[in-house]
């Protein structure tokens, strides 16, 4: 009898954890490329904000947001992401000394996410 209570509830804990196991995160991204359009020299900091929904159904956790060069810094929140809802990266682009002209950076975003390599763009034209 022991073992038969011992076995059920080994089967049961297999489950639940099988079950839990399967839930993930995902995330989506309403665009992954932004134009910053054109901007002047005399004001070269410029600012864009990119939108994500977790639409998996776990917890969604930003590990790490690497921009390709120090021009352009990344900001985010380390909270987790409940599932159907939303949060922001924000990206400043400061093209001070950088050569006039259309540029294009990237972003990679790491995360618990099924797919957990994401790479986002910003691109514009700074002019004289």
């Amino acid at each position: 009898m022991k073992k038969l209570v011992l076995l059920s509830f080994i089967m049961l804990f297999s489950i639940g954890l099988a079950n839990a196991q399967s839930k993930s995160s995902d995330i989506k991204f309403e665009k992954t490329t932004q134009n910053l359009g054109e901007f002047s020299a005399s004001k070269p900091t410029v600012n864009t904000t990119f939108t994500f929904t977790n639409v998996g159904d776990a917890p969604l956790v930003i590990h790490q947001v690497v921009a390709s060069c120090g021009c352009t810094v990344p900001a985010y929140s380390k909270e987790p992401v409940l599932p159907g809802k939303s949060g922001t990266i924000k990206v400043a682009y400061d093209g001070t000394g950088k050569p006039l002209g259309f540029f294009k950076k990237s972003i990679i975003v790491r995360t618990n996410a099924k797919t957990p390599t994401t790479r986002l763009f910003i691109e514009g034209t700074m002019k004289e």
